[in-house]
C-alpha cells in the first residue's frame, strides 16, 4: 500500500506544491522562500521519517502570513489525501521532546474534526525576518485541512529557535505514531466505522 500524495495550490498570493509520503525515510527538497521555516520543514520530515517535497512561491514582499497560512493549507490537505479512509492506523499519538532548555508536548488525534490547542508563548515577536505568531497561523491551517484534533504545549522554553524546534520535532514524531499502521487494526479505528 503506497500512502503519498501530491498536490498544487495556486492563488494570487501563492503557488505552493507538496509531495508528502509517510512511509519515507526523511528525504526532503524544500524551497519556500522562508529559510527558516524551511529548517522546521526538514526538522519535521527527518524526524518522523516523511519525504517532503516543497516548492512555494509566495508574495514574501508583503510579508511571510500568505505563505505560512497557505504552506499549512496543502500540506494539511496532502496528508489527509495520503491517509486515504485511514483503514489500520493507530489514530493517536504523543510526544514530549526536549530541546536544549525547552520541553514541548504534542498529542494529537486523526479524528476527522479540526481543533487546535496551542499553548506555545515565544519571548520574541520575530525570529529570523519571520512573525514567530504565524506558526500558530501555519499549524491552525494544518489541523483544519488535516482535520486533526492537535495540542501543542510549552512546558517550559527560554529561546525561542529551541522553542520552535522543539514543536516541529515533537510534532513529527507525534504524527508519526498516529499515522503508523497498528498490525491489530484491521479496520478504520473507530466504533463510528469512519474518521471524516
Amino acid at each position: 500500500m503506497s500512502r503519498k500524495a501530491s498536490m498544487t495550490r495556486n492563488t494570487k498570493e501563492t503557488k505552493i506544491t507538496i509531495a508528502f509520503e509517510i512511509d519515507g525515510t526523511g528525504a526532503t527538497n524544500i524551497e519556500t522562500g522562508i529559510p527558516f521555516m524551511d529548517h522546521m520543514l526538514e526538522l519535521f520530515a527527518r524526524h518522523g521519517y516523511f519525504d517532503l517535497d516543497v516548492a512555494a512561491q509566495g508574495d514574501l514582499e508583503v510579508d511571510a502570513h500568505h505563505t505560512m497560512e497557505d504552506l499549512g493549507i496543502v500540506l494539511g490537505q496532502v496528508i489527509r489525501e495520503a491517509l486515504g479512509d485511514k483503514r489500520g492506523i493507530c489514530r493517536y499519538g504523543c510526544y514530549s521532546l526536549p530541546m536544549d532548555e525547552s520541553l514541548v508536548n504534542v498529542a494529537l488525534d486523526l479524528s476527522g474534526r479540526p481543533y487546535l490547542v496551542f499553548n506555545v508563548d515565544c519571548p520574541v515577536d520575530h525570529l529570523s525576518g519571520i512573525g514567530t505568531r504565524l506558526f500558530q497561523e501555519f499549524f491552525q491551517a494544518l489541523t483544519n485541512n488535516l482535520a486533526l484534533n492537535l495540542h501543542i504545549d510549552l512546558v517550559r522554553g527560554e529561546e525561542t529557535h529551541h522553542i520552535l524546534e522543539a514543536v516541529f520535532k515533537s510534532f513529527s514524531k507525534a504524527l508519526d505514531r498516529a499515522t503508523a499502521l497498528d498490525p491489530r487494526e484491521k479496520e478504520i479505528p473507530s466504533t463510528k466505522g469512519m474518521l471524516s
